[in-house]
């Protein structure tokens, strides 16, 4: 094989000699090589090149998610962002959109705000932007600051009337709008983020004194700020016994049922907060309905795709998908308060969270419910407590069966006490004397 000039040599010390030896190259290959660095150099097309970092928190959902609902992913009314802009079932919504940046430019003409000073808030934020999505935008720079406009506005009006729960704007360009807005409001003193959890509160309903801990909180958009809102403090040091035995998934609610555990709600501010001592599992009373399952599938999907953020949600939906395996068991948290079912059936209930823990990524080790996972399998396993736990659903499981046991027991003890006093005269001293 011929050998081309002037390509790298080398060297062979063996024996203390140096000989040069040439690599040879053909030109087939050399062509090759050079298509590949040219496809490199391409590349990304579609991926954005800040996929990855932690200002790329936009992202399309992975099909694997999709398919398990994917009307929970796709817009239904309206269409915010680069993502599904365009589609033509939205063309009507659009029109409302600038209905209502009309609006809003009519009330903030009064203060001297001009749709020029919107402008110079969002354009020098606009690779900022673009780093926030997961694919590459093929938008223009007009086209994207007038998209960001015209559905940042849509947005700070709806939660100022009614509003939805959305992740594809970025939470600061809301805040750069919110600012120009907010003169016009009655009252002004209300930040961005104090308006949007009064809105989605509606839902939840939990007390006004704790979202006034919340209301100089930030978030990558409006969805994982309302996540945060959920995220318990860190307690104590991670896992230290990663590698236990006990540490694995959990058994259903049958059957943890039978080995002894019992559930009762738990009164907190927090859906997360669970806990599990002394033989009782305390779960937080869950309302499942469209909204709390749009709100669980969309968090689960943030968390799988944006790894700089916690994944509490995940480990939620793992922890109650072990639960619930069975319609059975999502009557039985039914029954005993922690579910309250306004989603369907016990069936349907049961399918989505066996169905939202499918295909994700989840690290127990690292999972906030590793103690808890830990200490339920160890109580699972005590023999003593299954044998116990066996007793009574034999013999207290029901008021019969109860009455049964009574009835045994009380017939066991009269039975005694017989033959105590058919034995006792002939044992007494009295009775040895005499003989």
């Amino acid at each position: 094989m011929e050998t081309e000039p002037n390509l790298p040599t080398s060297h062979n010390h063996e024996n203390g000699k140096t000989s040069d030896h040439v690599i040879a190259i053909s030109t087939e290959a050399s062509e090759w090589l050079a298509s590949l660095e040219d496809k490199i150099s391409k590349m990304p097309k579609l991926l954005n090149k800040t996929a990855g970092k932690s200002s790329c928190c936009i992202f399309r959902v992975p099909k694997s998610l999709a398919q398990i609902n994917e009307k929970a992913y796709q817009p239904h009314i309206v269409s915010i962002g680069p993502y599904h802009h365009g589609n033509d079932q939205f063309q009507m919504i659009e029109e409302h959109k600038w209905r209502f940046l009309g609006a809003v430019l009519t009330r903030t003409k009064a203060k001297d705000i001009s749709l020029d000073d919107f402008f110079k808030a969002i354009a020098p934020k606009e690779e900022e932007i673009r780093e926030c999505y997961s694919e590459n935008i093929g938008y223009s720079s007009h086209q994207l600051i007038e998209m960001m406009i015209l559905d940042g506005c849509f947005i700070i009006e709806l939660l100022c009337i009614v509003a939805r729960l959305e992740n594809q704007i970025p939470f600061f360009v809301l805040e750069s709008l919110f600012g120009l807005v907010s003169v016009t409001l009655d009252d002004s003193s209300r930040s961005l983020t104090e308006l949007a959890l009064e809105f989605f509160d509606y839902a939840v309903e939990r007390p006004a004194e704790f979202l006034d801990r919340f209301k100089d909180k930030k978030g990558k958009h409006l969805l994982d700020l309302f996540r945060s809102t959920f995220i318990p403090p860190p307690q104590g040091k991670p896992n230290e016994d990663a590698y236990s035995p006990f540490l694995q998934l959990i058994q259903s609610a049958k059957k943890l049922r039978l080995s002894g555990i019992k559930f009762k709600p738990k009164r907190t501010d927090s859906f997360l907060d669970i806990s599990f001592s002394h033989g009782v599992l305390r779960i937080p009373p869950l309302t499942v309905d469209d909204f709390t399952s749009s709100f669980l599938l969309n968090c689960v999907a943030f968390e799988q795709c944006y790894k700089h953020c916690s994944k509490h949600i995940t480990s939620y939906v793992t922890f109650m998908g072990c639960l619930i395996n069975t319609p059975a068991d999502a009557g039985y948290l039914s029954d005993h308060r922690i579910i309250e079912n306004y989603f369907g059936t016990d069936d349907e209930v049961a399918k989505f969270f066996n169905d939202v823990g499918k295909d994700i990524t989840f690290d127990i080790q690292r999972s906030y419910l590793s103690k808890l996972f830990k200490d339920v399998n160890k109580y699972y396993r005590n023999n003593f407590h299954i044998k116990w736990a066996g007793f009574k659903h034999t013999y207290f499981d029901s008021p019969w069966s109860f009455m049964s046991a009574m009835a045994a027991l009380i017939l066991l003890l009269l039975t005694i006490i017989q033959a105590f006093f058919a034995v006792y005269p002939y044992a007494s001293p009295s009775h040895k004397q005499s003989n």
